[in-house]
C-alpha cells in the first residue's frame, strides 16, 4: 500500500512539473487541474496552444478557454431557453464576483476561482467576460445564421475576445496586437462553424448561412442528411475563403505584434492546418479524414513558436 501512495505521488509530481505529459486523472483535483483537463477534453487544439504560453498566462488561458467551454455546453444541455438563460445568468453574476477583490464572494465553482486567481494577477475587462456570454446567450432557439456576416460577427463575438482576455493577462496591450486577435478570432470562429457541420443534426443548428444555401440551390435537408454535392461543397468553399482572408490578415500583422504576444496567436497554425487539409479533399466536409487529428499539430506548433511566428 506504501508503494502504491508513493507511486501516486511520484505521478503526481510529475504531472505538476511536466504539464506536457499530465496525462493523469486524480480524485481530488485542483481548481486549475479542471480548467487544464476540461480544455484538453473539448478543446484540445486550444489545450495544446496553451502550453507554449509563459507559466502566468498560461493558467489565465486555461481559466478563460474553460469558463469559454462551461457557457458554450449550455445550449447543447438544456431543452428549455428559460433554463438556459437561468445559467447564462449564473455566469454572468459569476463574471461580476470573480473580477471583485473578495475571494468569499466567489462561488465555490473550480472555473470561478481560477479567474478570480486571473484578475488578481492581471486585471481582466469584464466587457469581454459579457461578449463572450452574450454571443451564446443571443444564440439560444437559433438554428442558423443568416448571411455570411452575421456569422463573421459571432465569430469575432465568441472567439476574439478570448483572445483578448489572454493577451491582458500576458500584460500586453497593443493595437497591432488585439488587431491580429480579432482577424484571428474570425478565423477560427469560422473554422469551427465549418467543422461543425457534419454534426449540423445533432447541435441542432446549420452552420451555413442560408443566403449561401439559396445561392447554390442548397436544401437545409440535404446538410442534415449528410448528402454531397458540388453545390455543397461551394457553400464550404466560400465560408472557408472567408475565414482564410481573416488569417491571411492576421498573419500579415505579425511583425507588428510584440514577441512576447505572437505565442498567444499561436492557435492560428491548428487554423491554416484544417483549411489546408479542407482544401486538399475539394472542400468536401464529410470526408472522414478531416475528423481525425493530424500527427503534424505538434511539431509545427514547437517550430512555430520556436520561430516566434504564429
Amino acid at each position: 500500500m506504501n508503494i502504491q501512495r508513493k507511486a501516486i505521488k511520484l505521478f503526481q509530481e510529475i504531472a505538476v512539473k511536466y504539464p506536457l505529459f499530465n496525462c493523469f486523472r486524480f480524485a481530488s483535483k485542483t481548481t486549475a487541474e479542471y480548467c487544464a483537463d476540461s480544455v484538453k477534453k473539448f478543446d484540445y487544439e486550444n489545450f495544446v496552444c496553451s502550453l507554449l504560453l509563459r507559466n502566468s498566462a498560461r493558467s489565465c488561458a486555461l481559466a478563460v478557454r474553460s469558463f469559454n467551454i462551461e457557457i458554450a455546453q449550455i445550449a447543447e444541455q438544456v431543452s428549455q431557453e428559460a433554463i438556459g438563460l437561468m445559467r447564462f445568468k449564473f455566469w454572468e453574476d459569476t463574471i461580476e464576483k470573480c473580477l471583485t477583490h473578495d475571494y468569499r464572494l466567489v462561488p465555490k465553482h473550480p472555473v470561478a476561482q481560477e479567474l478570480f486567481k486571473a484578475n488578481n494577477k492581471q486585471k481582466l475587462t469584464k466587457r469581454y467576460f459579457k461578449n463572450l456570454i452574450n454571443s451564446r446567450k443571443n444564440s439560444l432557439g437559433i438554428t442558423s445564421f443568416k448571411t455570411l456576416e452575421e456569422l463573421e460577427k459571432y465569430a469575432e463575438h465568441s472567439v476574439s475576445n478570448i483572445y483578448y482576455l489572454i493577451l491582458e493577462s500576458s500584460g500586453i496591450k497593443n493595437v497591432h496586437a488585439d488587431h491580429a486577435a480579432s482577424h484571428l478570432g474570425k478565423a477560427q470562429g469560422i473554422v469551427q462553424q465549418i467543422r461543425s457541420i457534419p454534426h449540423a443534426r445533432r447541435l441542432n443548428f446549420l452552420s451555413i448561412p442560408l443566403e449561401i444555401l439559396v445561392k447554390n440551390k442548397v436544401v437545409q435537408e440535404d446538410v442534415l442528411r449528410a448528402k454531397k454535392s458540388e453545390q455543397l461543397t461551394e457553400c464550404t468553399f466560400q465560408i472557408a475563403s472567408r475565414a482564410h482572408q481573416h488569417l491571411l490578415k492576421a498573419r500579415s500583422l505579425a511583425n507588428s505584434v510584440p514577441k512576447e504576444g505572437r505565442s498567444v496567436l499561436l492557435p492560428a497554425v491548428p487554423v491554416f492546418m484544417y483549411l489546408d487539409r479542407l482544401q486538399k479533399v475539394n472542400y468536401d466536409v464529410f470526408d472522414p479524414g478531416l475528423q481525425n487529428r493530424s500527427w503534424k499539430l505538434l511539431p509545427s506548433l514547437w517550430l512555430t513558436n520556436f520561430r516566434n511566428k504564429y
